[in-house]
């Protein structure tokens, strides 16, 4: 099924955004006197729509950048781009695509930005940039080889108006939130759809794991929620690989068989070596999950959770916190079993000094004596 040519976008933005982890954490007051210009602390817009509102803790760090024009198919993306640093050590570079024209090109576009080989060369050259301006104000720099890209399709004004788009043509939005051509079956479409939410009359958020589509004005709050929980999305996973790694070695450490004769404090490394990723994992976990903070803000706090259930994030929480308290166990055993050892050389010890005291007297004396 295709939408017919006369259903036209008049006023819309394709918002292409690419998430990146590049350390263990970004001092943003740093980060922010050694980039001055052009930059302010992003903080999201309140809305009418709730009688409070919600922000970032710590706010991140907004820097808008100039840079070359990209084409994407007949789309060309603004030569301004978005780059939000974020204190646990998480940057994303956002291209805007204005769009207008037949909603039916749009599937075009969201095939072309399907893990698009040039945005993502173009927008990790960025994130290099970045980090080289950065300098200290980055804990422990390196930028991972994951990333994290998701497509937002915001559409404020069509002809006909947004309310009888999503309502007559939920195969093309699914088509286009799948960045798919194939013909889809009926439960595809209703999975593609699944995730919906207005607040009012006008207004509509899909949410897919590829893509989203916004129908309405001001729809910046439910974007920034969007690209908060697609940063996240990227941390889960970057940690949920970190605690792989270092299971794997705690296991390795455990398993190995302790020498007979080994001296007080060989165990130590290993010991703090563990402690040292429990922790910096613990910390980067409880980063990411409390600082977007909803406040008051229900409909807000409903995007979330909404997004959070097509992103699996409850099930990426629940690996991560399993994960973390079998490495606590894992430190536990060590270091019981280095007390264990420090206790064994102690007594091993004690049998000396008693050994000696007692084998003194019956020593030959001096021959003076």
């Amino acid at each position: 099924m295709t939408m017919p040519e006369h259903v036209t976008i008049t006023k819309g933005t394709c918002f292409a955004i690419f998430a990146y982890d590049i350390g263990l954490s970004i001092n943003l007051t740093e980060a922010e006197r050694r980039i001055i210009a052009g930059t302010e602390r992003g903080r999201l817009r309140h809305k009418t729509r709730a009688p409070q509102y919600f922000e970032y803790r710590p706010a991140p760090l907004r820097l808008v950048q100039e840079g070359s024009i990209v084409d994407v198919g007949r789309y060309q993306a603004s030569s301004t781009i978005e780059v939000m640093a974020y204190d646990f050590g998480a940057v994303t570079i956002t291209y805007r695509f204005p769009i207008e024209g037949p909603f039916a090109r749009l599937l075009d576009l969201s095939e072309s930005l399907y893990e698009n080989e040039r945005l993502l060369t173009e927008s990790r050259t960025r994130v290099e940039q970045l980090v080289h301006a950065l300098g200290a104000a980055i804990e422990r720099p390196a930028i991972a080889e994951e990333v994290e890209d998701y497509i937002i399709f915001s559409i404020e004004s069509s002809v006909p108006e947004p309310p009888l788009m999503w309502t007559s043509h939920e195969t093309d939005l699914a088509h286009l939130l799948r960045a798919e051509r194939t013909a889809l079956s009926d439960q595809e479409v209703a999975d593609a759809l699944s995730c919906r939410i207005s607040f009012g009359q006008e207004d509509m958020a899909l949410i897919d794991w590829h893509s989203a589509v916004l129908f309405g004005k001001e729809m910046d709050d439910v974007r920034a929620v969007l690209e908060f929980a697609n940063v996240e999305l990227l941390e889960m996973r970057m940690l949920d690989e970190q605690l792989d790694l270092a299971l794997d070695e705690g296991y390795e450490a455990l398993s190995r068989k302790p020498r007979l004769l080994s001296l007080p404090g060989s165990h130590e490394k290993d010991l703090t070596h563990i402690a040292q990723l429990q922790v910096d994992s613990a910390l980067l976990f409880e980063h990411v999950t409390n600082t977007l903070k909803l406040l008051g803000d229900q409909y807000l706090a409903r995007v979330y959770r909404l997004v959070s259930q097509r992103f699996h994030l409850e099930a990426w929480d629940a690996s991560i916190l399993r994960k973390l308290q079998t490495l606590e166990s894992i430190y536990g055993k060590m270091s019981d079993r280095a007390g264990t050892r420090r206790m064994e050389v102690l007594e091993w010890i004690i049998i000396i000094l008693i050994t000696l005291s007692i084998a003194l007297p019956f020593l030959p004396m001096g021959a003076g004596h």
